[in-house]
């Protein structure tokens, strides 16, 4: 088998915002659905403090956890200690994908193959930004529009890294 696609998959206001005192600063539906219909069935690659976000293993998923702490152990999870221990243990998965936090975006861009991004056509308050990446490396391969039914505009885009 061929080395499992490596996915970065985020949602960013207009402003790089990804987060507020670690949750989401906006309410969008439709995001979660995205998310869901792309990682079920897949290895989530996630910080520690991103797992602490969600309070819970995602059902339909495999939680890997990239912790320093060497002694961290998480009922239903694998935990590593980096990006390429974490990436190692998905061997037999096709795509992972890498869910936060932003330090650990920051870490991936250099491993990714593809960014989903849903850009969020708003600005908000916030303490985690998505990482800028430089546009010369990656190419945008799609762009689908919507508009939540809370009248939240955004766009799920998916960026490839360029060969």
């Amino acid at each position: 088998m061929s080395s499992p696609r490596l996915s970065i998959i985020a949602a960013m206001a207009k402003n790089r915002v990804i987060g507020i005192d670690n949750t989401l600063p906006w309410r969008l539906p439709e995001d979660l659905t995205h998310f869901k219909t792309l990682t079920i069935g897949h290895h989530i690659l996630m910080g520690r403090k991103t797992f602490d976000s969600l309070g819970r293993v995602l059902p339909g998923r495999t939680s890997v956890v990239i912790t320093r702490s060497m002694d961290l152990r998480l009922p239903g999870c694998i935990v590593a200690n980096s990006i390429e221990s974490a990436i190692s243990a998905c061997n037999q998965d096709n795509e992972i994908f890498i869910i936060g936090g932003a330090e650990l975006y920051l870490q991936a861009l250099d491993f990714a193959d593809r960014i989903y991004l849903t850009e969020i056509q708003a600005e908000f308050e916030g303490d985690a930004w998505f990482p800028k990446f430089d546009s010369g490396l990656w190419q945008e391969s799609e762009r689908r529009s919507g508009k939540s039914k809370n009248g939240l505009a955004y766009d799920f885009v998916i960026y490839d890294k360029k060969q």
